[in-house]
């Protein structure tokens, strides 16, 4: 229970390559997830509540404790915990390793900083059916509580890689025949133009929440694409801007 605690910090997270995974779905997701789960705590009413867990812990062989609700509390990150917790293993790989399975679309964050933008663009990347999603240069840990909630257990089916060099980044994207299409309001085309295919293996490097791509990084890009705006908002949260990128860039791919 004391290792468990200690990776509510990220430092022991790193250290260790593990994290937690809170609530049952985060749980059952990462119970299917072939070697992903050391160890789950459990109060005795969500054990009896939720069997299938149970039984798709000792499948695995997955040690399963039950444990009484201050453990729990103590162990989570929410304020009214769901009465189970996973301790797992990091899942991200080197970059290498998701361009080794010659990716249709991936999703690149540069310097993220919210937890749940991360969770919700690991998510959004889920639902659209990407390949991967790529953190770079001063993100966010992907495995913060709060990202790992507001992912939804889409954590353990998204490839993701971490890095922190930008550019060697974006450049090995380049380098694998993805095209890196920037999202930013002042993109020299917009989203729906017919002089943009989608079709064609693309990555999309999102900025960002306050300041969007710095000139520096957004130079680097094969193009710079702006979502249009039809309406009077000033823009699209992050989230929202990767997901409407990614189903385009979907449905296009889909399309052919």
């Amino acid at each position: 229970m004391k290792h468990a605690r200690r990776l509510a910090t990220r430092a022991f997270r790193t250290d260790r390559r593990e994290f937690l995974a809170e609530g049952p779905q985060a749980v059952r997701e990462a119970l299917a997830t072939p070697g992903a789960v050391r160890e789950v705590f459990a109060t005795a009413a969500a054990t009896e509540q939720h069997t299938d867990l149970v039984q798709a812990a000792a499948r695995t062989d997955v040690e399963w404790h039950v444990v009484t609700d201050d453990v729990v509390e103590a162990i989570a990150d929410t304020v009214q915990p769901q009465g189970v917790v996973a301790r797992c293993g990091m899942l991200d790989r080197p970059l290498e390793a998701l361009l080794d399975r010659s990716p249709g679309f991936v999703v690149v964050c540069a310097d993220i900083r919210d937890p749940g933008n991360a969770g919700a663009v690991i998510r959004c990347a889920d639902a659209a059916g990407a390949d991967g999603v790529v953190l770079v240069g001063d993100s966010v840990d992907p495995y913060n509580p709060k990202s790992v909630r507001a992912t939804v257990g889409s954590i353990f089916h998204v490839p993701l890689a971490i890095e922190r060099d930008t550019a060697a980044a974006l450049t090995a994207l380049q380098s694998a025949g993805l095209q890196v299409l920037a999202a930013d309001g002042g993109g020299d085309l917009g989203l729906y133009d017919t002089d943009l295919d989608l079709s064609a293996p693309t990555a999309w490097l999102m900025g960002n929440e306050a300041w969007g791509l710095p000139d520096a990084t957004r130079a680097l890009a094969d193009r710079v694409v702006a979502v249009p705006i039809y309406g009077r908002a000033e823009s699209l949260n992050l989230a929202t801007a990767a997901a409407v990128c990614l189903y385009a860039t979907a449905h296009a791919r889909r399309a052919t």
